[in-house]
């Protein structure tokens, strides 16, 4: 399935604008969301093809978030892509183990995260 929707989870207005502008200028469209809440019902409204998550935000961090979307069956074949500065080993592995597709570490190669996402059309 092509990745044209794609829906950013970041409690950092900067890294939404960022990631938005980087996505947006490569045909992407894009959706934000600031927390677990506000990304539940960004998914529920217009279910996007890819998520890009955030790990360390107020409320429901990244990986709980990832588990609750990758365990249901409305979402669970979005692919989602854990975007964080946590880079060390454990945390990619944890992040695997919610069920994230894939990792990348903040800051974010533009060209790297294009593959990454191309690598799920």
């Amino acid at each position: 399935m092509p990745i044209h929707k794609i829906l950013v989870v970041d409690d950092s207005k900067t890294e939404l604008h960022h990631l938005s502008e980087l996505l947006g200028k490569r045909g992407y469209t894009v959706r934000t969301a600031e927390n677990g809440e506000e990304a539940m019902r960004r998914l529920a409204d217009d279910k996007p093809d890819l998520i890009l998550m955030d790990v360390v935000m107020p409320g429901q961090n990244g990986f709980q978030l990832t588990r609750s979307i990758t365990r249901d069956p409305r979402f669970s074949d979005v692919p989602v892509i854990m975007c964080t500065s946590k880079n060390q080993e454990t945390d990619k592995v944890w992040g695997m183990r919610q069920g994230a597709r894939d990792y990348i570490v903040k800051p974010v190669n533009a060209d790297e995260l294009i593959a990454k996402i191309k690598a799920f059309d």
